[in-house]
């Protein structure tokens, strides 16, 4: 087998990475830069730039599914320039990989590629404090990331028109020690000025880095398709996520909750982030047969600290 990855040296993308290429699976992969490209019998890199509309159309050959990760960050300032980045970092490059696709077959070429699993967010559902989401829940959040899932997701939709499966994985707080929201909360509390955001109350559906990895092939491989959410089976609320850092690194909490409107001076729009609640439930996946390594946030917490 044989994949292309966009965003494969990102967070989750290193990750599925090394997982492909140690079961076997050729990775070819997308890149920005051309300094970037290397060309290993199993792992080789071709450029692109949705920017501009240019994709090296020799990377769709001999691939079997495309696993797209590409996304800029959505922890950055929510100036209308980065809100237009992080939507088309997205949602752009979902369109070039389906244009490309299109043209290659309009030309008479055949592909072997069959399915398609994209990333996606929790950020679709609402906030809700009581509220337990699953696939099936018919409605967008309203907002900004709403609005950037649901364009997200109709891009990746529309591959069906291919006849291309597709997979969309929504995905929570993905825990990893070098990057994502896990260091964000570690430094403080490292430093003794540690403590829950907001009410602390917010539910925050998180998932280890290692087992996000996993979904993705486990996807793959069962040749699933539809939505999934990629959560553990446990959601916490912000205060328990920052007691459990606490007590793993031995520091103490004893500042006060930071309240909801220095938050949302500090960091403007993007408090959003820090202060919605969404409880999201992992029972379809594991109804598919996927097993969760790290099934706690003590697990995965005192794993990765």
């Amino acid at each position: 087998m044989k994949v292309l990855i966009t965003g494969a040296t990102g967070l989750v993308g290193t990750e599925v990475t090394r997982l492909c290429r140690a079961q076997g699976i050729a990775v070819n992969y997308l890149t920005t830069s051309r300094k970037k490209i290397n060309s290993e019998p199993d792992y080789k890199g071709f450029y692109w730039n949705p920017s501009n509309d240019e994709l090296d159309i020799a990377s769709l050959e001999g691939v079997d599914a495309i696993i797209h990760l590409a996304g800029a960050s959505i922890a950055q300032k929510w100036t209308p320039k980065n809100k237009q980045l992080i939507k088309d970092s997205r949602i752009k490059s979902a369109q070039l990989l389906y244009d490309a696709l299109a043209r290659f077959r309009e030309s008479g070429n055949s592909t072997s590629i069959k399915h398609i699993i994209s990333a996606s967010a929790i950020g679709c559902y609402p906030s809700s404090s009581t509220k337990l989401y699953n696939e099936k829940y018919p409605d967008y959040a309203s907002g900004f990331l709403g609005e950037v899932v649901q364009e997200w997701e109709e891009a990746i939709i529309q591959f069906q028109k291919l006849d291309i499966a597709t997979s969309l994985i929504r995905t929570g707080i993905i825990l990893d020690k070098e990057q994502g929201a896990l260091p964000q909360i570690v430094k403080p509390v490292r430093f003794f000025v540690g403590s829950p955001l907001g009410n602390g109350q917010q539910w925050q559906s998180w998932i280890h880095v290692e087992d996000m990895a996993r979904m993705y092939l486990h996807v793959l491989e069962e040749e699933l398709t539809g939505i999934y959410n990629g959560v553990a089976p446990n959601p916490v609320t912000n205060e328990k996520l920052t007691k459990v850092v606490a007590q793993t690194i031995k520091r103490p909490l004893f500042f006060p909750k930071v309240p909801k409107k220095a938050l949302k001076f500090l960091l403007g729009e993007m408090a959003t982030i820090a202060l919605e609640s969404q409880l999201v439930s992992a029972e379809k996946i594991q109804e598919t047969g996927f097993v969760f390594t790290y099934t706690t946030v003590e697990q995965a917490i005192e794993a990765i600290l």
